[in-house]
């Protein structure tokens, strides 16, 4: 895609009405007075320095840079922020200026999430306003619809599927009426055989009516049932009668039947539009009309590729997975732990609909990573770590094709973990703990802490702050470097997920609900709660500055605008609950019950 032009130059006429729409409208100066020459706009005669590329040869300070200063934010504020970021600085000082000005960015960001919503939710010092701003356009640009595109892709695939067992249904019958006929006409004189003690009736097969063969036949039937039940003789009018009736309500029966099956098949073929073109007769006889009389096909163009991919990875694990972590910094490498006790790194890079399976962690057999279900993992750099049911934690090194690096015991299954800094890990346990350990000694174990009265959930950290959530809906902020536990707040649900980046955090919950924070000083304040609409266990959270992912054992997958509410884009249905996610450079990846890896990511 190419980068707009930006043209600063502008004729004569176009200058005298900027000149007199500046004259007689008068705009506000920006809230922050930066000290920077010309914000209030540049006199009529300035010119470019000389050391700057003209943007244009006719510019001669008539044009765009005439303006005020709050015009022309105005104008750039409609440019799309990878534009402001990275094209205007090129074209001159004074158009550079406009990515530096706060409050832009931040007008920008208000349009972007609705006038009613807060943005950001957590502390506004020191936050990257115009990082912010590109991330909501990217994500709008790539997720808003696509959720409706799913959709429509998913009943479009039943609806096939309903076609195809029509089709079938069909075929049955066709294959029935064929043994039918098989069954009847085994020829004796040029007439079917008929056992005897059987009704000789009419019958239909594929639109044709057998009908009885004569009276002299239909005589000795009547004499055959005279002598059977030793009633008055049957005479031949009533018998060819009863014949005749017998026939015909066979044979409407046999028609409802068959009307009905091909009734079926084209009400579903009519849904999905397989009824075009057969055997050619339409192009003989010309395109056919839809209901606006308009050619089918010929006057709507074809709709744009989406801007995403979605990825199915390979079946490489036979059990339910567990956990997904994208690894590398670049989204080209997925990991999955799996129920199955295996962990699985996967390749990304290959340009297919699938990934490549690279290494089953641990060498190979069924079960080679650990001895108990995979339930977490994390990774800094090239070192990945990977939770356990059987109370070990696992180091593997991605630099090294996925050689083992240590083993680390608990003395719990490990429910989750994290890796703040280079060879420190910390572990939430099953038995109420949250360890501390050193990856480069024999003996790891640095600090177990007891903080809380159930089963750790989950837990994120920072060089000094650890925040762990546990099942006894206690949330607990610990000082790594005083030692001792700052804050613990008691909540009415307990935490499942949880994420922590630039002084805000994020979590979900056991009834499906969001819960922001904010992180100041040592301070935990919560600032609200939020229904997003998932109906169950908030499984997977990822926030960034302009990005909100949340997934759900109700089996859907959101992605919002981390405002305040959030702004929903886009909702994902899955077929099985989403016991996962991991997001990393634009792609997503989610871990799922059915043992399979789902990946989204740009189209290429």
């Amino acid at each position: 895609m190419s980068e707009p032009r930006v043209t600063v130059g502008q004729d004569e006429a176009g200058a005298g009405r900027g000149e007199k729409e500046a004259k007689s409208a008068p705009l506000k100066q920006p809230s922050n007075e930066a000290s920077r020459p010309g914000q209030l706009g540049l006199p009529p005669g300035s010119q470019l320095p000389s050391a700057e590329p003209s943007p244009s040869p006719s510019a001669e300070g008539s044009g765009l840079l005439s303006l005020p200063w709050e015009m022309v934010a105005r104008i750039a504020s409609h440019l799309p922020a990878q534009c402001v970021i990275t094209v205007l600085p090129q074209v001159c000082h004074t158009l550079g200026n406009v990515g530096k000005d706060s409050t832009a960015w931040q007008l920008r960001a208000r349009r972007l999430t609705g006038p009613r919503a807060s943005f950001p939710v957590g502390p506004r010092d020191g936050f990257d306003w115009p990082s912010a701003c590109l991330e909501m356009e990217e994500l709008i640009a790539c997720w808003t619809g696509q959720g409706e595109r799913a959709a429509r892709e998913a009943e479009q695939a039943e609806r096939e599927r309903e076609v195809e067992r029509a089709q079938e249904r069909q075929r049955d019958r066709d294959a029935l009426a064929e043994e039918g006929i098989g069954e009847w006409e085994e020829v004796e004189e040029g007439r079917p055989q008929v056992d005897e003690g059987v009704e000789e009736v009419g019958f239909q097969v594929e639109g044709v009516m057998a009908v009885p063969w004569d009276g002299e036949e239909l005589m000795e039937e009547g004499e055959m049932q005279q002598d059977r039940e030793g009633d008055l003789p049957m005479g031949v009018g009533e018998g060819e009668e009863r014949q005749e009736a017998a026939a015909e309500a066979m044979m409407m029966e046999e028609e409802r039947d068959d009307e009905q099956g091909v009734l079926e098949a084209i009400e579903v073929e009519e849904r999905v539009g397989v009824l075009a073109d057969r055997d050619g007769q339409d192009d003989i006889a010309g395109p056919r009309l839809g209901r606006d009389g308009e050619r089918n096909g010929s006057s709507r163009a074809p709709s744009p590729p989406p801007a995403l991919e979605r990825l199915s990875l390979p079946s490489g694990h036979i059990a339910e997975v567990n956990s997904v972590l994208l690894v590398g910094g670049d989204g080209a490498v997925c990991a999955s732990g799996s129920r199955d006790r295996n962990v699985n790194l996967w390749d990304l890079r290959d340009g297919g609909s699938t990934g490549r399976l690279l290494h089953t962690l641990g060498g190979q057999g069924l079960f080679s990573t650990h001895k108990g279900w995979v339930w977490c993992l994390a990774a800094r750099g090239p070192l990945l770590a990977s939770g356990s049911f059987d109370s070990t934690v696992r180091l593997w090194d991605l630099g090294a094709q996925g050689a083992e690096r240590g083993l680390i015991r608990a003395r719990a299954a490990v429910l989750c973990l994290a890796l703040p800094q280079k060879d420190v890990l910390l572990a939430g346990t099953y038995d109420k703990k949250v360890s501390v350990y050193d990856t480069r000694v024999a003996e790891p174990l640095v600090k177990s802490l007891r903080l809380h009265s159930n089963a750790v959930l989950c837990l994120v950290a920072d060089e000094q702050y650890i925040l762990s959530g546990s099942k006894d809906r206690t949330v607990v902020i610990y000082d790594r470097r005083a030692g001792k536990t700052l804050q613990k707040l008691q909540l009415s649900s307990y935490l499942l997920s949880m994420c922590y980046s630039d002084s805000e955090v994020w979590a979900g919950d056991n009834r499906g609900m969001l819960h922001a924070f904010s992180m100041q000083a040592g301070f935990f304040k919560p600032l609200s709660q939020f229904d997003v609409g998932h109906t169950s266990l908030v499984t997977g959270i990822h926030r960034s500055p302009g990005s909100l992912y949340t997934c759900s054992a109700d089996r859907t997958i959101k992605v919002h605008l981390p405002c305040a509410p959030p702004r929903t884009l886009c909702t994902l249905h899955h077929q099985a609950g989403v016991n996962g996610l991991s997001v990393e450079a634009g792609v997503l990846a989610i871990a799922s019950g059915e043992m399979c890896v789902e990946v989204w990511r740009a189209r290429r």
